[in-house]
């Protein structure tokens, strides 16, 4: 277009004036032609996202890929620069931004506005972690749920769907529109406690089917699902927040197990993958974290398995990626460069961090990583486009009245006491020691650390003593009280309250284990009466075990 007007002047087709007139309009009309370009358009997504790209310049394309956390529970002033002045693509809420669910809704509201009000009315994407059970960031007035393991004791793909469908409707009130779940790592390291009982099982078949499940529930709710931590972090104790885990396994063992789940979410459409800062070295990944190795996310993930929709990194500020990549800017463009669409930090950068004048440098001097961003950002558009628009979709502002009305929803809070029910699993018993009737248990104690965990038992056995014991105390606290009992029935949730346990062997008495979140643990005291297992520390667990442990209904779990 230069060219051609350069043509039309230098062969003087027009007065001086006339040329003074037509480069007014072309740097004033064309522009406010390119930004009538608008999110609402009705266009395909694939045009419209298309176009919206092409009519970007570097820094606005560049912006759209990063999703930012802030500290507190409203938004930062540093925050808003970012979607004010840059219209970043996403910003993503932590635990630290969600005890108080309507001041959590009017920030989201807050955020939305200044990016709706940017070039091409473009929504933030507004991700969360809400997986159910052990893994809630979004609090206040949420629903504390079974979890997935719950989910995998109970079997059926319905429960996942509902699951992913009700925790869906919470998060789209507070106009949350993205969820890191499902969570279909394996239990396949069982001393991990990174995932332990956030997962569904250690069979991926299974953990395919109940993820997909949960992936249609999610969309049903209008919020989009994530699959994480890919390839996969169930087959290590480490945790990837604090070091770069190594998983010594050859990629025939990957392909067959970590990535079934993936490879099976991704043949139903699945329009998310986080990422997972994790290195397989016997791998064509060599020693880099997957989130930073192209062979894991182009040569596998694309080419492989056929996945096409985004790609969002796990938290960059992470030891796990950042311990490989070096600086966080250089760590960044990588992930990029690797094949990420979407670069999640948990902090907000200083406008003109490394983290920003670093990738807009190398827009400039590297044509390959432009292409790089400018496909991300152009991936990243026609997400929004195919989810942010249409009846279905959260809506971009909540409606607080809704959120202090509806966020308690009957219905599904009657699903998660029902799944707990289902995924109550009897583990191990002496013969005809379930049913526990109050006149076969005797005087019983109940031990353990969680209020809910005594309210239940209290609720079971209303004459039951209770003692509560911190996680570095003492045994002789436990010894003294178990000392007047027949039965105890002792909360076990980690490998800390095996000590305390164990103080109980020697003494005679009739000992029931009620094991939550993961039940390894309870190979570890072989010598036990008996043993239930639920898999969350939810009100609802606690009180489906319970109701298991005196018959009022029946364990139908199996261990998944």
């Amino acid at each position: 277009m230069l060219l051609w007007v350069n043509r039309f002047f230098s062969e003087k087709l027009f007065s001086k004036t006339l040329c003074a007139f037509f480069l007014i309009f072309f740097f004033t009309a064309i522009p406010s032609f390119i930004y009538s370009l608008s999110f609402s358009d009705p266009e395909p997504p694939e045009r419209l996202a298309a176009a919206i790209e092409s009519a970007m310049s570097d820094e606005q394309a560049l912006a759209q890929v990063f999703m930012l956390g802030w500290v507190g529970s409203e938004p930062s002033p540093l925050i808003m620069d970012w979607i004010r002045q840059r219209n970043i693509g996403g910003v993503k809420i932590f635990g630290w931004n969600t005890d108080d669910t309507t001041l959590l809704a009017r920030a989201v509201g807050t955020l939305q506005r200044a990016s709706l009000s940017g070039p091409f009315g473009i929504p933030l994407l507004v991700a969360t972690d809400q997986e159910g059970g052990l893994i809630r960031h979004v609090k206040g007035n949420t629903s504390e749920t079974p979890g997935n393991m719950a989910i995998g004791a109970s079997g059926f793909p319905q429960d996942a769907y509902l699951a992913g469908y009700y925790i869906g409707r919470e998060l789209a009130l507070l106009g949350i529109n993205m969820n890191f779940a499902p969570t279909v790592d394996l239990f396949t390291n069982r001393d991990s406690l990174l995932i332990g009982p956030r997962a569904f099982s250690s069979d991926p078949v299974k953990t395919g089917i109940l993820g997909s499940a949960f992936m249609k529930g999610q969309q049903a709710a209008g919020v989009i699902p994530t699959a994480k931590h890919y390839p996969g972090h169930g087959d290590t104790e480490l945790d990837s927040h604090g070091v770069l885990p190594r998983i010594e396994v050859p990629f025939e063992v990957l392909w067959e197990r970590e990535l079934i789940p993936y490879r099976m979410l991704a043949s139903e459409g699945l329009p998310a993958v986080m990422s997972g800062h994790l290195a397989f070295p016997l791998t064509g990944g060599g020693g880099a974290p997957a989130s930073l190795s192209s062979w894991f996310l182009k040569d596998v993930l694309r080419g492989m398995i056929g996945y096409n929709g985004i790609i969002v990194t796990d938290d960059l500020m992470m030891n796990g990626a950042t311990s490989w990549g070096g600086a966080l800017s250089r760590t960044v463009m990588q992930a990029l460069l690797a094949g990420n669409d979407i670069v999640m930090l948990s902090n907000t950068p200083l406008l003109y961090d490394p983290v920003w004048t670093l990738l807009v440098s190398g827009m400039k001097t590297d044509e390959e990583f432009r292409r790089c961003v400018r496909s991300a950002a152009r991936r990243t558009l026609e997400l929004k486009l195919t989810f942010l628009r249409g009846e279905k979709a959260v809506p971009y502002i909540p409606d607080l009245v809704k959120v202090e009305n509806e966020l308690h929803d009957p219905q599904g809070a009657a699903f998660f006491v029902s799944l707990a029910a289902r995924s109550v699993t009897i583990v191990r018993q002496n013969e005809g020691l379930f049913p526990l009737t109050a006149e076969r248990a005797g005087r019983v104690l109940l031990a353990g650390r969680y209020g809910d965990f005594f309210r239940a038992g209290r609720a079971a056995f209303p004459d039951a003593a209770a003692y509560s014991y911190s996680e570095n105390q003492g045994t002789s606290g436990i010894i003294q009280y178990a000392r007047n009992a027949d039965t105890i029935i002792f909360c076990l949730a980690d490998a800390s309250d095996i000590r305390m346990l164990r103080a109980l062997e020697a003494m005679g008495k009739k000992v029931i284990v009620f094991s939550v979140l993961s039940p390894v643990y309870l190979e570890n005291v072989p010598w036990i009466d008996g043993a239930i297992a639920v898999y969350s520390y939810a009100p609802e667990s606690f009180a489906a075990g319970f109701s298991a442990i005196i018959g009022r209904i029946p364990a139908q779990g199996t261990l998944p």
